[in-house]
């Protein structure tokens, strides 16, 4: 029994859940689906044809198929129509593309229940298998699928959630499309953070969480991730990669808290934080002047600011921030050269991006439409990462596995192109780390 003052010290530790999202923002089935559009192309490629009632009657799964059209590759419906039967091994693993590619579509409940009545967590393994083998031979959009659908079957399943914000990221750091960068990055870092959050135990959620932040400049919040990681890591070589990162974002950290500070309108605090990095390395950084240039308005020390912010045009010559900022102080003195000046600049950038926005839209259009409909070349090996999964083994164990194996799955090759069900061959029993066990058959 737990009391709850060992509750309070155990959150306060980390080691259990003290962030609970709603289940419509963490199940893959129920949230916004950020990057489907990448996916449905391969939909094309499946048709869907109903169980006959025979199959149904004879299946233990039967009451869960009645009017669920299940999914055929086009060479399928062929062997159907020459009379021959389908593993269902291989219809699984098309119920896994069309999960993988949708989890939204009108069947994923119906799969998921199909699937589990028949495999247990075998099944959810098994795509786990798929997706790493796929991820290791640079197939990012396979391995991305098979990751989705691994989450539709149990949408808290820690190696999935792992292996999927992994693989998003591969894919943004591989891709020169705004739009596609914007979208798996977001996707990317919102399920390291729903991994901390629901596994927070696991080490290695909280070193790519860590790393997602420090890339959007985020330094204050890779500080806390990272510290989370050196709490719960046991690996030696990681946390000293870890504990240098830190050493190094220190003072990064440090300014952001002044930035933060200044715009929250605590000047004095933030001024105080941010004054002694104008004789640091960091002196030529643009944004240190700009956060001071907004303190010394704040502080009434107007002088100093037109100063910084002079400094940060003269590093970063487009910031139309700092240019408003300017012009505002020039109005407040009625300095009409330097209105006029500034005025004319805003207009000219404020074009000028307008038009490079426009450019980009355009671009970006048809790069998307050519994702959207074209399938990707591998990775090249050089530039793929390894989803080997002995990091894994320090992480908590799922429940799931503690589970009683069912008997193996039972196969579909009792259902003809005709309709009618068919002597039913032996097969192997579903092996938990992939879908393509061949099927034993007896000879005639």
């Amino acid at each position: 029994m737990v009391h709850k003052e060992d509750g309070n010290i155990l959150q306060a530790l980390g080691v259990t859940r003290t962030v609970i999202r709603p289940r419509e923002e963490v199940d893959i089935q129920l949230r916004e689906d950020r990057i489907g559009r990448y996916f449905r192309k391969y939909l094309n490629k499946f048709v869907f044809v109903e169980f006959s009632d025979e199959f149904m009657a004879a299946n233990k799964a039967g009451h869960l198929m009645k009017g669920v059209p299940v999914p055929l590759r086009r060479k399928e419906v062929k062997e159907f129509a020459g009379g021959r039967g389908i593993d269902f091994l291989v219809l699984a693993e098309n119920m896994a593309w069309v999960m993988g590619c949708d989890p939204h579509f009108k069947y994923t409940k119906d799969y998921c229940a199909i699937l589990s009545k028949l495999y247990n967590y075998k099944l959810y393994e098994g795509m786990m298998k798929e997706g790493r083998d796929a991820a290791e031979n640079g197939e990012m959009d396979n391995a991305c699928i098979h990751f989705r659908a691994a989450l539709c079957m149990k949408y808290d399943y820690m190696h999935a959630m792992y292996s999927y914000a992994r693989a998003c990221r591969v894919m943004y750091e591989h891709s020169k499309n705004e739009e596609y960068i914007g979208r798996f990055k977001a996707e990317s870092t919102d399920w390291f953070e729903i991994l901390t959050e629901t596994h927070p135990r696991f080490a290695m959620g909280y070193y790519y969480l860590g790393y997602s932040y420090l890339n959007m400049g985020l330094y204050g919040k890779a500080k806390l991730a990272w510290q989370d990681f050196l709490k719960f890591s046991r690996n030696g070589r990681d946390r000293r990669e870890i504990t240098k990162r830190l050493n190094q974002i220190a003072h990064p950290v440090a300014i952001e808290d002044g930035c933060l500070k200044i715009g929250a309108g605590r000047y004095e605090e933030g001024l105080e934080i941010l004054e002694p990095y104008l004789k640091s390395q960091y002196k030529d950084w643009w944004p240190l002047h700009y956060y001071l240039g907004r303190g010394y308005v704040q502080a009434d020390r107007i002088s100093d600011a037109v100063a910084e912010f002079k400094k940060v045009l003269m590093t970063n010559g487009s910031h139309l921030e700092t240019m408003k900022e300017l012009l505002l102080i020039y109005e407040e003195q009625d300095d009409r050269a330097n209105i006029k000046k500034y005025s004319e600049k805003i207009k000219m950038i404020e074009a000028a991006q307008e038009e490079d926005q426009a450019k980009l839209v355009e671009d970006t259009m048809k790069e998307n439409k050519r994702i959207e409909e074209e399938e990707p070349e591998p990775l090249p090996e050089e530039s793929r990462e390894s989803f080997d999964t002995s990091e894994l083994d320090e992480a908590e164990p799922e429940s799931a596995l503690a589970a009683s194996d069912e008997e193996g799955a039972e196969d579909a090759s009792g259902y003809s192109a005709a309709g009618a069900p068919e002597d039913e061959p032996e097969t192997e029993k579903p092996d938990a780390k992939g879908f393509r066990r061949p099927v034993r058959r007896k000879k005639n």
